[in-house]
């Protein structure tokens, strides 16, 4: 009868250490799975062309305040990125590029309104003088 109860326990002691090994592969399998995704280099790049683009447009001297906000998400996007935090980083290069292009197009609408406002000017004044060399009143 001992020698039954010995060949039990030393069953029970492998099969929980089967158990065990089992866990452990299953374990060390996820963890290996678990890996940090690549960085959001085609982000970042894509943030940092539209920053050089807006800057390269002179973007600060009409809309200085999203070109600024553009900035500092490609900072965080950076620090996201050195930190693993892809998923944070892919979406703050994101919003850093859409705050650049905004940046610039409002730029744009800026200067397209001086060069409209210049050319109404321009048309009054040729009227003026048109009206004053004919004698027309007005």
């Amino acid at each position: 009868m001992p020698r039954l109860k010995h060949v039990i326990e030393r069953k029970a002691f492998f099969q929980s250490a089967l158990l065990f090994a089992v866990i452990t592969a299953g374990a060390l399998t996820l963890n290996a799975c678990a890996t940090v995704p690549p960085p959001p280099t085609q982000e970042l790049q894509a943030a940092e062309s539209a920053i050089a683009n807006a800057e390269q447009s002179r973007v600060a001297d009409y809309a200085s305040a999203e070109l600024t906000v553009a900035r500092e998400k490609l900072a965080l996007a950076r620090t996201a990125t050195r930190n693993e935090q892809m998923a944070q980083a892919k979406y703050l290069a994101e919003e850093a590029r859409v705050h650049a292009e905004l940046a610039y197009a409002q730029a744009e609408e800026i200067k397209a309104k001086e060069v409209n406002d210049e050319m109404q000017q321009s048309t009054v004044t040729l009227q003026t003088e048109m009206n004053r060399a004919t004698g027309a009143p007005q």
